[in-house]
C-alpha cells in the first residue's frame, strides 16, 4: 500500500490556522493525562471525509525514559493511537457515529516507512474510505514528519456503546 502522494497535499493546509485545539479536542474525545495523542486539528473537509491534526512530540514524553534510554524512538501503537484519535474527531465532530466514540475495531496493511524520534511534530492525514454509519468506519491514514512519509495504513473504527 505505499502511498506516493499525501492523502492532503501539504500546500492545501496551514499549521498555523488550527480548527480545534487541545480544548476543543477534549470536548470530543474522552482520553486524558498521558494518553492525549493529539495536539490540534489544521484541517476538515467534509465533502471529502478528509481531516488533517498533529501530534507534538517532546522529550518529555512519558515512554521516553524508556524506549528506548538516550535516543526515544516513539513507539508505533502510539502513533497509530494518534492517527485513531484524529479520526475519532472527525467522526464524531460529523456524526459518523450516532453519538459514540470510535474505538478500535482493527488495523490493516500498516507500515512504518522511518523511526520519529523527538522532538519533532506528527502530521497525521486521514480519509474515510467507507462506512455504515453509527456502526463502522475504515479510514486510510497517513503520518508525516517534515512531510516524509513514516507511517500508514487502514483504521477500521467502531462506536463504542459508552464512555
Amino acid at each position: 500500500m505505499a502511498a506516493t502522494e499525501p492523502i492532503v497535499p501539504h500546500d492545501v493546509f496551514d499549521v498555523n490556522r488550527v480548527l480545534a485545539d487541545h480544548e476543543a479536542i477534549r470536548r470530543v474525545n474522552p482520553q486524558r493525562f498521558e494518553l492525549e495523542q493529539l495536539t490540534a486539528v489544521v484541517y476538515d473537509d467534509e465533502s471529502t471525509q478528509t481531516t488533517v491534526g498533529y501530534k507534538d512530540l517532546t522529550r518529555d514524553e512519558f515512554w521516553c525514559r524508556g524506549h528506548f534510554p538516550g535516543h526515544p524512538v516513539t513507539p508505533g501503537v502510539l502513533i497509530c493511537e494518534a492517527a485513531a484519535q484524529l479520526c475519532s474527531y472527525h467522526a464524531q465532530v460529523h456524526d459518523l457515529t450516532g453519538g459514540r466514540v470510535l474505538g478500535f475495531g482493527g488495523l490493516d496493511r500498516v507500515r512504518f516507512r522511518e523511526t520519529v524520534t523527538v522532538p519533532c511534530r506528527l502530521m497525521i492525514m486521514a480519509k474515510v474510505l467507507k462506512m455504515r454509519r453509527g456502526a463502522m468506519i475504515v479510514y486510510r491514514f497517513q503520518c508525516f514528519v517534515e512531510q516524509r512519509l513514516v507511517c500508514e495504513g487502514e483504521l477500521r473504527g467502531i462506536g463504542l456503546p459508552s464512555v
